[in-house]
């Protein structure tokens, strides 16, 4: 009867060392099941989850613009007075819904080259107002003619052409006009062949994004989603050599198993440049764990404090030897244009940038560019781009309609928000495909365990005392 009780014990404590030991083993076990299953569907090819998601996003992508509009035009145009501004907004359109086009697959170099085509709906129903809504903003052309010409006799060929189509420094344009393109008076008198029509984002509808060839991950995971080269409309090879680098993913996705000492780099036309992002928070994402990373400071820096940016200062005067910052010039690939971008309102620029434009109230909140990762399969469920669309206007002795000025502006014209965000669908699909199924995994690897611990515990204990009972 004691020896029946006896190996009942024994093999209660042997029952709960194998559970324990099963727990443990499954463990290793069950991480390379997950990922050998989260490599698997991450490389893009078809009939994985990433591939059908980077083709066609199943998110709905939004730009909301802010437009500044300018309060006080005669007055900074005769007495070089601080450019009062007021911003309006949002104005919203859907972009990003059009599907990647002339996909083709190289196995010899496991890579996938693309065209993402361009489009923009208008949304009414989520934006201030339409888009004939009309706002005082500074006159393109005329801005920009100094820069492409600086030539004194030219300029005064210019100058008769601008007088002559009663232009001015500002302008009144509607929204649709200043951001897809509206034909400039002044550019239509030119008398030879050139582009009259002008817009911020003139042209985008109907466009495409470059060609992309991004690594498929087929033979290295490390390196999915990584952009090996881009063709964009314009060419980058003007920069020198270091500056024409381009790294990092599109940012819709990186390598799977992401950690939070990684720098994220992805690579924007919009910019015309690869960028970085850090990690600042975990976040929790419709029941989905995520990590924020977000956008430093250090990226818009001068090029003494971050000298990856020693590539968008091109001038010693305005940027006090390139030790401004907070602002990028991105002429060289918008024709020459003096084209500079920087966050909205101006965030963490320095302060002689911001110092001629009232009307700025910069912060972090709502001005920061951040990126939603799952850390596990590397896929960006949440994002929002912000950026600030500025000119630089200086004084033109030869152009009348600029030759008041007695001060360099960096003008901003507009700043926008793309964000995009995962559906609640798509998030319990994720949910039930991914992070359910790893959490369970988990769940039952800690049971085994923890309940295979406790049984040889309690029977060992057991034991102990019968034993200690018969000896007494």
């Amino acid at each position: 009867m004691g020896c029946n009780r006896n190996c009942g014990l024994i093999a209660g404590a042997v029952i709960g060392a194998v559970l324990a030991v099963f727990g443990g083993i499954l463990m290793p076990v069950g991480d390379m099941l997950i990922e050998k299953k989260i490599k698997k569907e991450t490389v893009l090819e078809e009939g994985t989850l990433a591939f059908k998601n980077w083709v066609k996003t199943g998110t709905e992508v939004y730009r909301q613009f802010w437009i500044f509009d300018v309060q006080n035009p005669e007055d900074v145009a005769v007495n070089s007075s601080k450019i009062k501004v007021k911003q309006r907004g949002p104005y919203t359109y859907r972009v990003r819904y059009l599907a990647k086009e002339n996909i083709t697959h190289d196995s010899k170099t496991h890579t996938v080259s693309f065209l993402q085509p361009n489009g923009a709906i208008f949304e009414p129903s989520l934006s201030v107002g339409p888009e004939n809504d009309t706002f005082t903003v500074l006159n393109l052309a005329v801005a920009a003619a100094p820069h492409l010409y600086p030539n004194v006799f030219i300029q005064g060929v210019l100058n008769s052409l601008i007088k002559k189509s009663k232009s001015s420094m500002f302008q009144k344009r509607t929204l649709k006009e200043l951001l897809w393109g509206y034909k400039d008076p002044f550019l239509s008198l030119v008398p030879y062949p050139i582009t009259t029509t002008v817009g911020v984002f003139y042209p985008y509808n109907n466009t495409a994004d470059g060609v992309y060839k991004v690594f498929s991950g087929k033979d290295d995971i490390s390196k999915v989603a990584i952009i090996d080269t881009y063709k964009g409309k314009k060419n980058l090879s003007y920069w020198p050599s270091y500056c024409d680098m381009i790294n990092g993913t599109d940012a819709a996705s990186f390598p799977p198993f992401i950690e939070k000492t990684q720098v994220l780099q992805f690579f924007s036309s919009d910019i015309c440049r690869s960028i970085y992002a850090v990690f600042g928070a975990e976040i929790n994402l419709k029941g989905i764990p995520v990590y924020r990373f977000i956008l430093p400071s250090l990226a818009f820096a001068s090029p003494l404090r971050n000298p990856d940016n020693h590539c968008f200062c091109t001038e010693k005067i305005i940027s006090k030897n390139c030790t401004s910052y907070g602002v990028l010039d991105i002429g060289k690939c918008k024709d020459g244009k003096p084209v500079y971008i920087s966050l909205p309102h101006f965030l963490y620029a320095s302060p002689e940038i911001s110092q001629p434009i009232e009307g700025l109230s910069p912060n972090e909140e709502e001005h920061s560019t951040y990126l939603d990762v799952e850390p596990i399969t590397g896929f960006t469920l949440r994002f929002a781009k912000r950026l600030q669309i500025n000119i630089l206007v200086k004084p033109a002795r030869k152009i009348e309609a600029l030759k008041g000025l007695k001060q360099n502006y960096f003008v901003p014209i507009l700043w926008l928000n793309e964000t995009g965000t995962i559906g609640d669908e798509k998030a319990e699909m994720f949910r039930s495909q991914v992070t359910g199924k790893i959490n369970l995994l988990g769940l039952v690897e800690i049971t085994l365990l923890s309940v295979g611990v406790v049984m040889f515990i309690v029977f060992m204990i057991s034991y102990c005392a019968r034993r200690s009972k018969r000896v007494n």
